[in-house]
């Protein structure tokens, strides 16, 4: 078996890659940093690993933190709080686990495992169960597999413990959590539902942790040199440039445990007198040209600061920023037809029919880039009106 020492300067690149590959959501890789960095100091180190390494019958636990990211900002979540779900989680199977991995690789949950896995002196899976950040239970690849949805551990730092036990289906333990998390204010530490290391091959998304060093590896250098950051993406990643623009309002409120609502932009450069909206839950979920939809879910929607490059999040977006708008192609787990029922726009509660930005041809002449590449229904028209945000709690609920 084969470990890889994580470095400082790893994680510091980790941070910067997993909040491109959070879409919006996840939670601002930050605080999770400085908390990396304190246990650096203290001593503390972490490795990686292969999901291949993994014997079928070893337990790995899944780490991440559940709630809206503005209210993430204020109620932090420290590593001793982390370590707490997984040791409540290994005391209630009756099992101790091999190794750590992430639920999703976006945001703050692609750093957190480290800091769990750092007092828990375990490994870290270079695999996660979304490729990104998505903001529901149900919305993972283990969950397109249908694997076992408990049991699951909520814990905050005031010392409450919450143990789901025993739910029916994906959507239950997603709406049980929620609720629990919503009574600890909008924030929990979470131990998802422990897979065996067969279903973390057969079903884990494979070398994330490695795809988010590289790219915030490229951005931290092409910062260095001042070179252009978007490029230095799109370099690591096949991505495709969509829009340049500036933020002109923004519609958002914490509800049910989400973040929720529109960001609008008007165009820059090119795309100058072109205006786009991308409405959010946690994270980019649909994105406007011109009224016209030309890039959704599971599609991953990055919208970045266009000097340094870092991503900028739903809760953190604000008036005036200068961004740069680019897409990422999705996990294959996610394009097929189960796959699109739990993450595709309709799980989201749009009537649109998912088109990949990645399978339509190139602009032609005279189009800017991004324009006309996906489809929607007659009826998406009038129900997925892009200055008309979806804010009721049970959007995208099961």
């Amino acid at each position: 078996m084969s470990l890889r020492d994580i470095t400082l300067d790893d994680i510091e690149a980790l941070a910067v890659g997993a909040w491109v590959l959070g879409t919006g959501g996840g939670g601002n890789p930050y605080l999770p940093l400085l908390n990396m960095r304190a246990l650096y100091r203290e001593g503390y180190r972490c490795q990686l690993m292969s999901s291949d390494d993994l014997d079928d019958d070893d337990w790995v636990g899944t780490v991440a933190n559940m709630g809206a990211p503005l209210v993430g900002q204020e109620r932090l979540t420290d590593s001793l709080t982390l370590a707490r779900a997984v040791t409540v989680m290994e005391k209630h199977i009756g099992r101790r686990f091999r190794a750590l991995m992430s639920m999703e690789i976006g945001g703050a949950n692609g750093v957190r495992p480290f800091m769990a896995a750092a007092h828990h002196k375990l490994p870290v899976v270079d695999s996660d169960t979304m490729g990104r950040a998505y903001p529901e239970a149900q919305m993972t690849s283990v969950a397109v597999g249908g694997l076992t949805p408990y049991p699951l551990t909520a814990v905050d730092v005031r010392g409450f413990e919450s143990i789901v036990h025993k739910v029916p289906t994906w959507k239950w333990t997603e709406r049980v959590g929620r609720k629990i998390c919503v009574e600890y204010g909008s924030v929990a530490a979470t131990c998802q539902p422990p897979r065996t290391g067969a279903e973390v091959k057969r079903w884990g998304i494979h070398g994330t942790t490695t795809k988010a060093i590289a790219i915030g590896a490229a951005v931290r250098e092409a910062q260095r040199t001042h070179d252009d950051p978007i490029a230095a993406i799109l370099n690591v990643e096949p991505g495709k440039l969509l829009y340049k623009g500036k933020v002109i309002d923004v519609a958002r409120r914490a509800t049910e445990g989400f973040l929720r609502g529109v960001v609008r932009f008007d165009g820059l450069d090119d795309w100058r007198g072109s205006a786009m909206t991308i409405n959010f839950q946690n994270e980019w979920i649909v994105a406007f040209r011109d009224e016209k939809s030309v890039a959704m879910t599971p599609d991953l929607i990055c919208v970045l600061d266009s000097v340094s490059g870092e991503a900028v999040g739903s809760e953190t977006i604000r008036y005036g920023q200068r961004v740069t708008v680019i897409a990422l192609p999705p996990p294959a787990v996610f394009l097929s037809e189960r796959g699109l029922q739990h993450v595709g726009p309709r799980a989201f509660g749009y009537d649109l029919e998912f088109r990949s930005v990645f399978s339509s041809p190139l602009p032609a002449s005279g189009e800017r880039p991004g324009e006309g590449l996906v489809r929607r229904t007659a009826t998406a028209v009038t129900e997925a009106q892009p200055l008309t945000p979806t804010l009721s709690p049970q959007a995208g609920r099961g």
